[in-house]
């Protein structure tokens, strides 16, 4: 019998509940609806390939030298574009209005929202958010929102809940990392150590393990000796950064004597830029002259199996599904699962499984916070059924505090309520949901789920919003506080004209979406 609330559930592991979801998952049962989820056919969700097909953003600029001024609605046609379609897009030379360098990213950050709320694979659409933010770029900076489609595609989704190992040479060999952190850059004898640094404190072992204010020699790092430190300090660091010279984009970037790399936009590795003598990484030794890209390849097979990669991962992946603060125990079974399938194709599907059916999942009070993506995400899959993306939605959540692929930081967006829940942000998670429940960026409509009676009262609308919204019961404490808002007694009729009792429903929508009860996960 499941023990875990359907509501828990589809908070948890979807962007929230649709009407008659829960059903649906109380049908199944937890571990057949997960069983499906954490195995998604990509070429089965209809409903976001329709969602995804009928979309148009508008495009606005003046003309320009090289180009005419532009005012139209364009279907999202970056996503599925090879990296030298887009690449082009990068080149200062050739005539490209801005907002034209600049529309990969909001086909993306579009198309991140329709998952979010049409896709049936809710889970892998959970965990994509989970993975842009642990492995950020920044997508406004021009060259990486340009291959930012191709990010999303074939780094992120291809490997949301496959084996992290190939996932981090996927991140390793995409052009967004490459630029993002500078390592397209990294030559023998100038090797920059950004991208390095980030693979171990964020990436993988963890700012945990970092282990230099305790160690300035690698031999004196505990079990180093033996091949097995307990972390790492700023040796390993460097000398990884070695490890990944020569790992670079294919931009045109000229190699001497008259010759340069494609201009295509791919992964590319140049041996004359690569470091081949000697290294040491973790305690283990690198002998000089390896094969092509070999160095880089040990240095990830050396942080992919770190137990300290199992634990820093474990702790995010419960933090991100079950609470700020996770039980220890969750945890430390989490990390156990994650070394112990570190070999599997399916190695963070089998981690998120174990999480969910753990006993602590099941315990666990709502207590996560949504971000603006989740909140906008489960207001539409509640009351909006014809929810579709505008740039007016897109520049709202930009100005909203969580500005999608457009997080400056290499560590994401936070994922602890402390940085959602200050005034400024309370007020604009307010703003978000007033402006969809009013339809304001042309969105869709919100409406109460079909054959729902029409509420006769405003009480009756509020406990209509109430049931759509929580997915459950109604609060009397919330229609008692969500009343006043719209000037009407418990027991006052709705306003017989349509227009303005379709203002009053509207607005209780909203009210009910501010509750404490709908901003918890």
């Amino acid at each position: 019998m499941m023990t875990v609330p359907s509501t828990t559930v589809l908070n948890r592991l979807a962007f929230g509940p649709r009407p008659g979801e829960g059903a649906e998952v109380e049908r199944l049962g937890l571990e057949r609806w997960l069983a499906r989820q954490l195995a998604p056919d990509p070429h089965d969700d209809p409903h976001a390939a329709a969602a995804l097909s009928a979309c148009r953003l508008r495009i606005t600029y003046d003309a320009g030298e090289g180009w005419a001024k532009t005012d139209e609605d364009r279907p999202l046609a970056s996503l599925d574009k090879p990296p030298e379609a887009l690449w082009p897009l990068n080149d200062g030379k050739l005539p490209f209005a801005g907002p034209e360098r600049q529309w990969p990213r909001n086909e993306v950050a579009a198309a991140t929202l329709l998952r979010a709320v049409h896709s049936q694979w809710q889970v892998r659409e959970v965990m994509a958010d989970f993975w842009h933010n642990h492995f950020n770029v920044y997508g406004v900076e021009r060259a990486v929102g340009v291959l930012l489609p191709l990010y999303d595609r074939d780094v992120i989704r291809a490997h949301a809940l496959g084996n992290f190992r190939a996932f981090l040479e996927a991140v390793a060999c995409s052009g967004a990392m490459l630029v993002y952190l500078n390592n397209r850059t990294s030559r023998a004898g100038i090797a920059n150590e950004n991208y390095a640094r980030e693979l171990f404190e964020l990436h993988t072992l963890g700012r945990d393990a970092y282990l230099n204010a305790l160690y300035n020699r690698w031999r004196d790092v505990p079990g180093a000796a033996a091949g097995k430190p307990a972390g790492y300090i700023d040796q390993d660091v460097y000398e990884a950064a070695r490890a990944f010279t020569g790992w670079t984009l294919a931009d045109g970037a000229g190699l001497g004597g008259g010759v340069s790399l494609p201009a295509t936009g791919r992964f590319a590795y140049v041996e004359n830029w690569h470091d081949n003598y000697q290294k040491r990484v973790l305690g283990q030794e690198f002998d000089p002259f390896q094969g092509p890209l070999a160095d880089g390849r040990r240095v990830l097979d050396l942080v992919a199996d770190h137990p300290a990669t199992a634990r820093h991962l474990a702790f995010k992946l419960c933090r991100r599904l079950v609470a700020d603060d996770p039980p220890k125990r969750l945890v430390d079974a989490a990390a156990r699962t994650w070394a112990e399938n570190r070999r599997a194709p399916d190695q963070i599907a089998r981690v998120v499984r174990a999480i969910v059916l753990s006993p602590e999942f099941a315990a666990a009070p709502p207590s996560k916070v949504r971000r603006p993506l989740e909140l906008v995400a489960g207001f539409a899959r509640a009351a909006v059924p014809d929810f579709t993306v505008t740039m007016g939605l897109i520049r709202e959540l930009d100005g909203g505090g969580q500005r999608l692929f457009g997080q400056p930081a290499p560590t994401g967006y936070p994922d602890t309520a402390d940085a959602w829940t200050g005034a400024a942000a309370m007020r604009r998670r307010w703003a978000l949901v007033m402006g969809l429940a009013e339809n304001r960026w042309g969105t869709g409509a919100a409406a109460l789920p079909a054959g729902t009676p029409p509420p006769a009262t405003a009480q009756a609308a509020a406990e209509a919003w109430q049931r759509t919204l929580f997915a459950g019961p109604p609060d009397p404490a919330v229609t008692a506080a969500v009343l006043p808002g719209v000037g009407l007694a418990p027991g006052v009729p709705l306003p017989a004209d349509p227009h303005k009792a379709g203002e009053v429903l509207h607005r209780l929508a909203a009210y009910v979406a501010m509750a404490p009860r709908f901003n918890l996960r």
